[in-house]
């Protein structure tokens, strides 16, 4: 059973964000004609693998999902938050923060950064 996902409104925005610049990205692209890829729109397709992979098994070996102290959860600070990679063995490698929650069922992106 895949989770739900809740965006936080500064996740949202992040995501919204780098939709753009790959958008943007690729357009430049198709009009010069060029074949490869652009940073952005790698990284908008790996942040879309992470979420994608989250929402279905949110302890998936590939994400390497573990606990992070340094956020509080927005719903109860008592409860964990954690964080799963999007990039790995890269400087400023981007990562996904998450908890459980609000209902049952639910993951809440917290937030998606480069590493800190």
């Amino acid at each position: 059973m895949p989770f739900t996902l809740v965006w936080l409104d500064e996740s949202a925005a992040t995501f919204d964000e780098l939709e753009a610049a790959a958008r943007k990205s690729f357009e430049t692209r198709q009009q010069s004609k060029k074949g490869k890829a652009s940073k952005q729109e790698g990284l908008f397709k790996q942040v879309i693998k992470c979420v994608e992979l989250l929402q279905a098994n949110p302890r998936h070996p590939g994400l390497k999902t573990h606990e992070y102290h340094s956020i509080e959860n927005p719903y109860d600070p008592d409860t964990k938050v954690f964080e799963a990679y999007v990039q790995n063995r890269t400087p400023g490698a981007y990562r996904v923060f998450w908890c459980y929650g609000p209902k049952k069922g639910d993951i809440t992106i917290i937030a998606i950064t480069p590493h800190p």
